[in-house]
């Protein structure tokens, strides 16, 4: 049977997540092999350490540098207050005498009689790495970090921004097609990940945040929107670190779209169940897409079955279109010819049948596809 591997997105009913916490330095490990845990245990913790500021004593002072230890208040290691005197001269006669105070909490690190400056280490930033979905610590890392591993639905986007968050899933759209609308967004939904249909516009993406609406999974959304979001063009970097209250993933693409039937009645079929969502993406070389993680917890026996082997793109699998004329169809793959054709640009590529939803076919190059793994 003709064979081959192409990029794609994963909407798996059922498989094995694996997500790797790390802390960004070393730290303390809170968690062993073996330990159950839910979306909100802290794994690891550590601490960054705080910003360096240099404060010109010398130089304020009016002084040799040579002189800086006779005027200190604190010496090295102590600890300061934002506004108390770190350094004061004797002045005449105990008078007049002038004072250099700490801009900042911290700890003394150094005193220099070379330059004259001291250098100030602002307190540490705690930083704390949760197991993001519920499920199973499978293996540690010492002193980084762990791998937790859960069984359950599985469904990446397009596009997303926004970071991490959990809640229950909430079906709000009625069809793959449905405009979500601004009064189907209320209070009710809370702490909530939604599921729309086709398109959600800016409007009711800012009643989304107002209401605390934790996530939103839907077809489309609007590059004009996505700048009023973002306040600014969305640049080459990886997103989810915005500063957004509600996680937005994009199943399609910009503009309304509407979402995989498969796709919205995976998600409707999980509807009150707690998922995870992540719209961090990067498009560029280390594919990062945006996910939506539905764990199951008794269904590891099933899980072991669906997750064992993931196919590359063969006859009868299923591909969305990601390049005009028919960008966000879907359809399913009839053949694989071997043979190069010489496409309307008179370049040789490497090419498949598809018959879309509507029963039509179509010979497209295999780079214009892109295979969803089911």
């Amino acid at each position: 049977m003709a064979h081959a591997y192409t990029p794609g997105l994963r909407v798996a009913t059922l498989t094995a997540v694996r997500k790797v916490r790390r802390l960004p330095i070393k730290g303390e490990v809170l968690v062993k092999k073996g330990d159950r845990v839910t979306s909100d245990t802290v794994v690891a913790r550590t601490h960054l350490p705080g910003n360096v500021q240099l404060v010109n004593v010398a130089s304020k002072l009016g002084i040799p540098a040579e002189d800086l230890p006779s005027v200190m208040v604190k010496k090295e290691g102590d600890p300061v207050k934002r506004g108390d005197p770190i350094a004061t001269t004797k002045g005449f006669f105990g008078l007049f005498r002038s004072q250099v105070p700490s801009p900042c909490d911290g700890t003394l690190e150094n005193i220099s009689t070379v330059t004259g400056q001291i250098i100030l280490r602002e307190p540490p930033t705690p930083i704390q790495v949760t197991a993001y979905v519920d499920g199973e610590v499978v293996e540690v890392f010492p002193n980084e970090g762990v791998a937790v591993e859960a069984f359950g639905t599985f469904v990446q986007g397009i596009f997303g921004v926004g970071g991490e968050r959990t809640g229950e899933v909430k079906v709000v759209a009625k069809s793959p097609s449905d405009v979500i609308g601004v009064s189907q967004i209320d209070p009710t939904l809370k702490g909530k990940i939604v599921i729309g249909g086709s398109h959600v516009t800016w409007d009711v993406l800012q009643k989304a945040m107002e209401v605390g609406v934790n996530g939103i999974v839907v077809g489309g959304f609007d590059d004009p929107d996505l700048r009023k979001l973002l306040g600014k063009d969305l640049g080459v970097a990886i997103t989810g670190s915005e500063d957004i209250a509600t996680t937005l993933v994009l199943t399609e693409g910009f503009g309304e779209i509407a979402m995989a039937g498969a796709t919205f009645e995976l998600l409707k079929s999980r509807e009150g169940r707690k998922a995870s969502i992540n719209g961090a993406t990067q498009i560029r070389a280390g594919v990062i897409r945006p996910e939506i993680v539905i764990p199951m917890p008794d269904a590891k026996s099933a899980a072991d079955v669906a997750a064992s082997h993931v196919s590359g793109l063969e006859a009868g699998s299923t591909i969305r279109v990601i390049r005009e004329p028919y960008f966000g169809r879907l359809g399913v793959v009839t053949d694989l010819p071997n043979e190069l054709q010489t496409m309307e640009s008179e370049s040789k590529v490497r090419v498949l049948n598809v018959r879309f939803d509507d029963g039509t076919d179509a010979l497209l190059p295999r780079a214009n596809v892109e295979m969803i793994e089911r």
